[in-house]
């Protein structure tokens, strides 16, 4: 039994970003930025046979190939995952 929603999607899509109340937000200051810390996620080697065409397709695109093939990976996952 799920609620429809109440939400204006359509007068939100319209919206301008400077019509958005962000007064509940504070500024982020140097501080933060002098203090945060980038966290990549691990990776992890693994062996995977790919069709010779395909890899090469890839690697033909130019150096990188192994990090486009992961972002490529990741979108079919998060595609899946919402379903």
């Amino acid at each position: 039994m799920s609620k429809a929603s109440k939400t204006d999607w359509k007068r939100l899509v319209e919206q301008g970003d400077d019509a958005i109340d962000t007064s509940d937000i504070p500024e982020l200051g140097e501080d933060f930025f002098r203090h945060a810390e980038l966290r990549v996620p691990a990776k992890q080697t693994v062996t995977i046979r790919l069709d010779a065409d395909v890899l090469e397709w890839f690697k033909a695109q130019g150096s990188g190939y192994q990090t486009r093939i992961n972002q490529l990976l990741r979108r079919y996952m998060e595609a899946h995952r919402k379903a």
